[in-house]
């Protein structure tokens, strides 16, 4: 039976952060449910596997269910399937954020950028003088990326601070931003935006939102798009790509 994958996250304001791990973790062990939730009091980001009724009932929980209060109404989740069981064992962490970058300085609920549903996303790409930009680490744009897109060369995302600290607002006028299902570009973006670029576009959902949606006929998107779990990378229409290294071996 396949089993159901869902990537999640939302930058929202989560100050009893450590009293949420323990009732999440057993919310989870008893849904049967596998895979890594981050807390911090800037959000929760995670990916997790299991049935697709544990996984019905988990997401029920988060979005209206009383542990969290509604606070999660708003969650960005990107759900796939896998043959065989993506993560051997269960981890809910505090951190002290969910996607490292600067310490949790930038705040993406100030602002971001706009978001730019995936079959509006070939338009603006091919707006002139944009700036696209791939907002993974390198050994994730090696394996696949948009035309056209500069890759900053990070091995870290807390490194695209130095990247986005070269360019020039006046000079770049309109960025557009993207990730694997959208949280680092809501980071960087804000980021952006604090430094005074004044048009920031980010692609709602993330590349894997836009390999669901958009046509393979149509798309500009080449090569594979690698995830953090055992499936390593998935292709158009989010199938399995075989023949990825783990990112532990590389």
């Amino acid at each position: 039976m396949p089993h159901t994958v869902a990537a999640l996250y939302q930058f929202v304001s989560l100050p009893d952060a450590a009293a949420l791990q323990a009732p999440l973790l057993a919310l989870c062990e008893k849904l049967g449910i596998t895979g890594t939730l981050l807390l911090a009091e800037e959000g929760i980001n995670g990916t997790v596997a299991g049935s697709a009724e544990a996984i019905d009932a988990f997401l029920a929980e988060l979005r209206g269910g009383a542990l969290l209060g509604g606070r999660l109404d708003d969650l960005e989740c990107k759900l796939s399937t896998a043959e065989a069981p993506p993560f051997r064992r269960l981890k809910v962490k505090l951190k002290p954020e969910i996607v490292t970058f600067d310490g949790g300085r930038t705040d993406p609920t100030r602002g971001a950028g706009e978001t730019v549903a995936p079959e509006d996303w070939n338009a603006l790409m091919a707006r002139p003088n944009l700036l696209l930009v791939d907002t993974r680490n390198a050994f994730e744009v090696a394996l696949g990326t948009f035309e056209g897109a500069v890759d900053p060369g990070t091995r870290s995302f807390s490194e695209f601070r130095a990247y986005a600290d070269g360019l020039d607002p006046a000079e770049q006028t309109e960025v557009a931003l993207f990730c694997t299902g959208g949280i680092r570009c809501e980071k960087a973006g804000a980021y952006l935006k604090e430094r005074g670029f004044a048009h920031v576009h980010l692609l709602k959902g993330g590349i894997l939102k836009y390999l669901e949606t958009v046509p393979e006929a149509e798309s500009r998107w080449r090569g594979d798009c690698f995830v953090f779990d055992e499936r390593v990378a998935l292709g158009h229409g989010l199938e399995e790509r075989p023949g990825h290294e783990p990112e532990e071996t590389r």
